[in-house]
């Protein structure tokens, strides 16, 4: 079996593009959640709240050629992956484009421009705004297809859009297809675009918050006043490496991947179940052989949705007992779907690394009905770890658990 290390990493989010600029957000508890004026448009859709990326702008140096391909999702996608190649000291090197290179992305849908004008057909019998690369900008692979194509990279290419859990499957499956020897190089994560039929697909299950008036107050993962959660966007992608071949070409490594654990609750499409979820970190425990007394701190779903809330921190609380940390950034940026496997866990292992850990915001009361946690609340904990955990769940029943080691 061959060891895998990350050795670059990026992400776009609401709250910056840089973990200087996210981490200075995080000091002073700002969110990026802000209330959609230019959603009342829509009379049935009750909640107002959500947290867009108001800054991405395309790098001048990206062609139209290229712009062709990719829809808000693809380019968010895509920027994140040069930023992580970068990051890497990879984006220019000729060796990510031989064929030891590939990619493991995913997000919950394609763009939904492009979604719109293909309704818009079947609607009124029409191909007004339709062209030869609207399938490709909608398709659920087109982040995995479109970072390919952007970087001529021909090893295998792997989409992963699990909804929720988009982002932590590619970082998954990536792990393997190293592990096992298949290729030593892969960009892995996953990115989302803000639409409101996403917003519309929570309300629909009255699992929004509606909170309209005081944006910066939700959501609030694990507490008693949570009302529900909020949808934000953004991007995030990992390079990952075989460890030899990161030594031999001297890279920086942020943190070595020692276990991965995925499987499904095989009950409901969205209601989440207790002992799968348990079952889903103990098999990354596994994969790593490692104890559950050896992680530090669990980075939580944490969606402020009161099944999600309850059913996560039971799985946790009854493998890890009442004094496992536990905290979820979504109390920051809103559910980033597709993305947020992939960005919590660049921000497992930057806090892992800094040995300073986010607290979750607006967490004021626990929810009595949530698992024993020691959970984070109001100020960074200064802790020392050298393993950390990263859990996702996604609607579906799909449950992903990934855990980081230092790197000494």
């Amino acid at each position: 079996m061959k060891r895998v290390v990350v050795t670059g990493m990026a992400g776009i989010t609401s709250l910056g593009s840089d973990w200087a600029s996210i981490e200075a957000n995080f000091v002073v508890g700002r969110s990026g959640i802000r209330r959609m004026d230019e959603w009342d448009r829509f009379a049935e859709l009750n909640t107002r709240l959500a947290g867009p990326i108001d800054d991405f702008v395309v790098p001048a140096h990206w062609t139209r050629k290229q712009l062709r391909s990719m829809g808000r999702v693809s380019r968010l996608a895509v920027g994140a992956a040069e930023q992580a190649l970068q990051d890497a000291g990879l984006l220019d090197n000729p060796i990510i484009r031989d064929g030891r290179m590939g990619v493991a992305c995913g997000s919950s849908t394609g763009s939904t421009d492009e979604i719109m004008a293909f309704g818009n057909m079947l609607l009124n019998s029409v191909a007004d705004g339709l062209n030869a690369n609207s399938y490709v900008r909608m398709m659920p692979h087109t982040t995995a297809a479109n970072i390919s194509i952007f970087f001529g990279l021909t090893g295998r290419l792997i989409p992963t859009s699990s909804a929720c859990t988009s982002g932590s499957q590619g970082i998954g499956y990536a792990y393997e297809a190293i592990k096992f020897g298949r290729l030593p190089l892969m960009l892995a994560g996953g990115a989302e675009e803000l639409c409101p039929t996403e917003a519309m697909v929570f309300d629909a299950l009255y699992a929004t918050s509606l909170k309209n008036d005081a944006p910066h107050t939700s959501p609030r993962p694990y507490d008693s006043g949570r009302d529900g959660l909020v949808i934000g966007e953004g991007s995030g992608m990992l390079v990952l490496e075989e460890l030899e071949h990161a030594l031999a070409r001297g890279a920086h490594i942020h943190a070595e991947i020692v276990g991965f654990g995925s499987n499904a609750d095989g009950q409901h499409t969205t209601r989440p179940e207790v002992g799968t979820m348990r079952r889903a970190m103990e098999l990354a425990l596994e994969d790593a052989g490692i104890g559950a007394d050896a992680i530090g701190y669990v980075n939580g779903h944490g969606t402020a949705t009161e099944q999600g809330d309850i059913a996560e921190t039971l799985a946790t609380s009854e493998l890890f007992g009442k004094h496992m940390p536990i905290s979820s950034q979504k109390s920051f940026f809103g559910h980033t779907l597709g993305a947020c496997g992939a960005l919590e866990s660049w921000f497992s292992i930057e806090m892992m690394n800094r040995d300073r850990y986010v607290p979750t915001l607006n967490l004021d009361k626990v929810d009595p009905r949530c698992g024993e946690l020691d959970y984070l609340r109001d100020e960074f904990r200064v802790m020392h770890n050298d393993y950390v955990m990263n859990n996702n769940f996604a609607f579906g029943g799909v449950n992903t658990s990934l855990i980081f080691r230092r790197w000494a």
